[in-house]
């Protein structure tokens, strides 16, 4: 587990409102599509995509912003498409790794939870998923950084 701030990022992104029993239905297609968009805009892709939930505090019925992001060398200011772009500020978070199926993630973020509680540290309600690799066919090959803000 680590402290650490992230510096900003270029992303393209998917942006919608969603609950934690609709999550399904993103997985995969909208980051092909993300990818496809960089390569028909000759973007350069500089990293994982990565998932960010926006007001998201526990509550699995209550409804959060979910952020599908690309990472990209460059915005694009004059772009009109079905996606959107942002360069993010600089993110502190505590950061952990969590390694195999994304459905025990939910012991790695009680892990993050407890350090922040115990540590009197004080939680933004923005978390990152940073999928370094994702294996559909072996989810024990899963490498994923949660990172979860802080103020």
């Amino acid at each position: 587990m680590e402290i650490k701030e992230i510096k900003p990022i270029n992303f393209l992104c998917f942006r919608t409102e969603t609950t934690i029993s609709e999550l399904g239905k993103y997985i995969g297609g909208v980051a092909k599509d993300l990818f496809r968009e960089a390569v028909k805009h000759d973007l350069s892709v500089t990293g994982p995509v990565q998932w960010h939930y926006f007001g998201f505090m526990g509550d699995v019925q209550k409804p959060f912003t979910l952020e599908i992001a690309l990472p990209v060398g460059e915005v694009l200011p004059e772009y009109d498409g079905v996606f959107h772009f942002k360069r993010t500020e600089p993110f502190k978070c505590l950061s952990v790794v969590h390694e195999g199926s994304w459905s025990e993630m939910g012991q790695s973020y009680g892990k993050l939870m407890q350090f922040i509680a115990e540590n009197k540290l004080q939680p933004v309600a923005v978390n990152r998923e940073v999928y370094m690799n994702a294996d559909f066919n072996y989810p024990e090959a899963n490498v994923t950084e949660i990172q979860v803000g802080i103020a």
